[in-house]
């Protein structure tokens, strides 16, 4: 294709089951209708993979791709996407993560890297620059992230190569495994883990020398310092650096949305105790920052007393801090830290394994489950000695474990018990915002392409509770209003579209969007600066709305349709107990029916319609689902 600025031009796609490796050109117009990293992924794992495909064939592509912006300096551009069809949800999987392997894959010559096939045996894949190595990895079968990645690069004998790992309890075949570089940034969502396992890859080592150009430097630069400018005076730049995403715990409790107990309750009484302002006091020693970020928001910690002194690792993001206390009824601080750090050794996604066990001690509570088909274990809530054991079970398949490695649901179904209380959409377990106080948040979570997930829209202006922005931005006062329903169809399309574009050119969404940095507006203007493509802002939010799309045309294909748009029945019957979200429910059918209207979709099956098909320039799409459109 003509030169773009931002873009390597090259993917390279390598055959498993032949040890082959070859680069294709990147086409111009995928970069124009898709932009990058989630956007090209989609698009293939859409071209790629035909209906009904079992997820572990090795038919099933594994995708890996990044965007424009990284490997420049433009301020956090340093993520990717992994993708693949998932073996937890079976539908879309993908996941993505920062750090510095991003960057590395493009100064090895590469927007996106596209694995087929399987290998005969285990082997990690060593990639540098232009030369492929498909390299014996029986020594470390079975080891941990942590080891892995030491190993390897003694191997090499290099201590900057980066890697992506699967760890053991990917090996052991649990399906929502992730894939983890610089040690503990996870791509740890759907299961990506898993299906490099199932090819027989244990890691990829990345070396790479190039470098990136953009179309236009001097205004790059000046683009570049402005931002980072914005960023600097910010009023969330110190409480970023300073806490991460852990200072939302706190406010979550103080705003009622805090998941307690598996969802049974808004408020967490020791919410103080595990608090991120607690962690940034007693247990954090130093910050860490992904490639070209100026907040290094990342922390390192340390354990200074009781039963976990001298442990010490990073994190953990509020995710993980939430799902291994208050969800699980936790008020240890330090177990929730040990939690956080073998998930991470193991490879296991927490929001999940958190899931797996609130459900179980949930289950266990109202006398649903009995210690004979538990192990043994004592699933009392916040119980220390189960909640690690249960960790451990679960990554090596063992007992209970095993039963819960497939998920909360598929254990659910297995056990023939407690699948209405699995707090999961589509098969994936849903994060630590209860909907109940966050109704967009709520709708996002249902309409999500990889399930239930808060990442795909992320409508954070929710949390302004402040009707003149939801007038001024979607001429509906109620969109920004947090309890209430009216305009959420608007909202979350608008944030959908926003965070797919984030997404495809791959700088960091906590940044970019959280802090209103890179609008639509902007993102026109950077694209051109950067890869010389002239977009409008209505042409950019054209291409995250032609990536969500894509995504909702995967997974008709794979039988969804407006019945599995729907929360779990807990948020849609029954009202919190007491904090400043009692009261009230999510209305499903009213904010589906405004969401549909707002995508252009049918408003009884979900599916895309024609028209809408034919706007965005899904002419293949648009004939495809007009056999299911009927």
């Amino acid at each position: 294709m003509p030169k773009l600025g931002g873009y390597t031009g090259k993917i390279l796609k390598i055959d498993l089951t032949n040890r082959v490796a070859k680069t294709i050109p990147l086409e111009k117009k995928m970069a124009m209708q898709f932009l990058g990293g989630r956007g090209f992924n989609s698009k293939r794992l859409y071209d790629m993979i035909s209906p009904g495909l079992d997820p572990f064939s090795p038919d099933n592509p594994l995708l890996i791709a990044t965007g424009p912006l990284v490997g420049t300096m433009f301020p956090t551009a340093s993520r990717f996407n992994v993708s693949s069809k998932s073996p937890q949800t079976g539908i879309l999987g993908d996941s993505n993560a920062g750090g510095h392997f991003a960057s590395e894959m493009k100064f090895a010559g590469y927007d996106q890297i596209i694995m087929v096939g399987k290998s005969n045996s285990l082997i990690y894949i060593y990639i540098n620059n232009d030369q492929v190595e498909f390299k014996d990895a029986a020594h470390i079968s079975g080891k941990d992230v942590y080891e892995t990645d030491s190993i390897i690069k003694a191997d090499l004998g290099d201590r900057q190569i980066q890697t992506l790992i699967a760890g053991p309890a990917a090996e052991n075949g649990v399906k929502f495994s992730g894939l983890f570089t610089n040690l503990m940034r996870a791509a740890a969502r759907t299961g990506m883990g898993t299906i490099m396992a199932s090819k027989g890859v244990k890691a990829i080592a990345l070396k790479g020398t190039g470098v990136i150009e953009v179309s236009n430097p001097y205004r790059f630069e000046k683009i570049v310092e402005e931002i980072e400018g914005e960023i600097y005076n910010h009023e969330q730049y110190w409480p970023r650096r300073k806490m991460g995403t852990t200072r939302i715990l706190l406010m979550a409790n103080e705003a009622g949305f805090l998941p307690t107990r598996h969802y049974t309750q808004g408020t967490f009484e020791y919410a103080e105790e595990v608090s991120g302002e607690r962690l940034a006091e007693e247990f954090n020693v130093k910050t860490r920052g992904c490639f070209a970020c100026p907040i290094p928001c990342s922390r390192f910690y340390v354990v200074r007393e009781g039963k976990f002194k001298g442990h010490y690792g990073e994190g953990p993001e509020y995710e993980s801090q939430g799902s291994f206390t208050s969800r699980i009824g936790n008020r240890n601080l330090a177990l929730a830290l040990k939690g956080n750090d073998m998930c991470n050794k193991l490879g296991i996604d927490i929001l999940t394994t958190s899931e797996c066990i609130s459900w179980a001690m949930e289950l266990y509570s109202k006398g649903m489950l009995t210690k004979d088909e538990i192990d043994g274990l004592d699933l009392t809530w916040g119980n220390e000695a189960a909640i690690l054991a249960l960790i451990e079970k679960i990554a090596k398949r063992e007992g209970f474990g095993d039963i819960l490695a497939d998920g909360p649901k598929a254990a659910a179904i297995k056990l023939g018990k407690g699948l209405d209380l699995t707090m999961q959409v589509k098969g994936l377990d849903l994060i630590m915002a209860d909907p109940r106080g966050l109704k967009g948040f709520g709708l996002g979570y249902a309409v999500a392409s990889r399930g239930g997930d808060h990442l795909r829209s992320e409508p954070f202006l929710e949390l302004n509770d402040d009707p003149a922005i939801g007038k001024k931005m979607f001429g509906v006062p109620e969109a920004t209003v947090r309890l209430a329903d009216k305009g959420k169809g608007k909202l979350v399309s608008y944030f959908e579209d926003w965070n797919a574009v984030i997404d495809a050119l791959e700088p960091c969404k906590n940044i970019m969007q959280n802090m209103e940095i890179l609008t639509f507006e902007r993102a026109s203007e950077v694209i051109e600066v950067v890869t010389g493509m002239k977009m409008t802002a209505s042409q950019v939010r054209d291409a995250g709305t032609r990536i969500n799309t894509i995504e909702r045309a995967f997974n008709i294909r794979e039988g969804m349709r407006r019945k599995d748009d729907y929360l779990p029945r807990r948020f849609i019957e029954e009202e919190l107990p007491s904090g400043a979200s009692s009261g009230t429910v999510i209305k499903m059918d009213a904010m589906l029916d405004d969401y549909y209207t707002e995508r252009g979709w049918n408003r009884e099956s979900g599916i895309p319609l024609e028209h809408t098909l034919l706007d965005l320039g899904l002419e293949k799409v648009s004939a495809d689902m007009k056999k299911y459109n009927r």
